[in-house]
């Protein structure tokens, strides 16, 4: 019973006293706001006939859609294309701010606001990817995933660095932001726009009445008590939302797997070889012929994408076999994304993959990513931060309204 206790409490001290896995939730919130970044800006030329006004899907068809199914997008609030072009315009600067890890809790909500205003209003424009991106980007909202590689991270540890010398550190950029941002969600709230499911809107005024919490107790608590109880919840939140995440991507490669074995084409082995001859999915025709060349190939590539999807949830009990399919998976979307023309749905799978990659190869990745930016030539001097890693302390996660 004694050490069934102190499991307990181990565990209880390792969920609320860190927010886990800082390098993977960096990894995939670099992942998706760069898929979807790339998406957006490669779809720029088609974006009124993908998700504006020039669409197939009309806006009358889209409100009657949204006013039967609840769901949330900000281009149902006007019709008119100027609003058009600001919602999708926000959405490819958001995704890159988000990136880069700027204002990151402020640009995840951006980002998931983009991400739903477009794909909602035009459902079936798609492939796939749209739907790991769509769920991704609400989790990412509960996540901190700015605590390494974001420029949150950096202003953090100038912040320290200000505070050791004695200087006194203000952030005007975050309250101006929650302030513009809050004006918006009221006018739209009492506009009557927030229309639908009611999950969203309150996610958002949640998200908005936590920011200010956190800066007031930064600012105004004499104790550290109400700082460390907010820090728990964030890590208990981010924690959970991390599960939910492996889950996710457990699940999407569970049921595609079993889906996979009723299929008979699946279980003769030849399913591989249709995709392949299909001309929507043949960018590299001379390449699909050789892929599909040989039957044997197609035999082994078929069993062995069904293998793999079925057998990689239960392979996390065990490290190394866990690693081995990962790389086997992560080629395989590669692979899908040069052969059958689908990079975008390649790269939200990858992206959602990464959350189950070692730490270890994560931060060599990044010494190195590090080290090849250190050689490249500067302007000017550079200042030298503290050797502490942002994600070490507690300290680093509090970046004003951008945590």
């Amino acid at each position: 019973m004694n050490r069934f206790s102190l499991a307990v409490s181990g565990g209880i001290a390792r969920v609320t006293e860190a927010a886990l896995g800082p390098y993977q939730t960096a990894v995939i919130r670099i992942g998706f706001s760069a898929t979807w970044l790339l998406f957006l800006l490669r779809e720029l030329p088609h974006r009124h006939e993908l998700y504006g006004p020039d669409g197939p899907w009309s806006w009358d068809l889209a409100q009657q859609l949204v006013a039967s199914n609840g769901s949330f997008t900000t281009l149902m609030w006007s019709d008119g294309r100027v609003w058009f072009e600001i919602v999708y315009a926000l959405a490819v600067l958001s995704s890159a701010l988000l990136m880069l890890g700027w204002r990151t809790r402020t640009m995840s909500v951006l980002f998931m606001a983009g991400v739903l205003s477009l794909q909602n209003r035009s459902v079936f424009m798609g492939d796939g990817g749209d739907n790991v991106l769509h769920l991704m980007s609400i989790y990412l909202v509960f996540t901190r995933c700015a605590r390494v590689w974001s420029l949150d991270a950096r202003r953090a540890a100038r912040d320290r660095a200000a505070r050791a010398r004695g200087e006194r550190v203000t952030d005007r950029t975050g309250p101006a932001l929650w302030g513009v941002l809050g004006f918006v969600l009221v006018a739209a709230t009492l506009a009557g726009r927030m229309q639908g499911g009611w999950l969203i809107p309150a996610l958002l005024w949640t998200v908005w009445v936590v920011q200010a919490l956190w800066w007031l107790v930064g600012r105004r608590a004499r104790t550290d008590e109400p700082r460390v109880l907010l820090d728990v919840i964030a890590n208990i939140v981010h924690n959970g939302a991390l599960l939910v995440i492996m889950a996710e991507a457990c699940l999407i490669y569970a049921t595609a797997g079993w889906y996979k074995i009723q299929g008979s084409r699946w279980q003769d082995g030849t399913a591989v070889y249709y995709p392949l001859h299909l001309e929507y999915f043949s960018p590299w025709p001379a390449l699909a012929d050789l892929l599909s060349a040989s039957g044997t190939m197609v035999l082994l590539v078929t069993y062995g994408t069904v293998l793999v999807q079925v057998a990689f949830p239960f392979t996390l009990f065990n490290r190394r076999v866990k690693n081995v399919l990962l790389a086997v998976m992560m080629t395989e979307h590669a692979v899908i994304a040069v052969v059958l023309g689908l990079p975008f749905f390649s790269l939200a799978m990858i992206a959602a993959d990464a959350v189950f990659l070692p730490t270890g190869f994560l931060r060599r990745l990044g010494g190195r990513a590090a080290r090849a930016r250190d050689r490249l030539p500067r302007r000017g001097g550079r200042t030298a931060l503290p050797g502490q890693r942002a994600h070490e302390s507690p300290e680093a996660t509090h970046v004003g309204f951008g945590a």
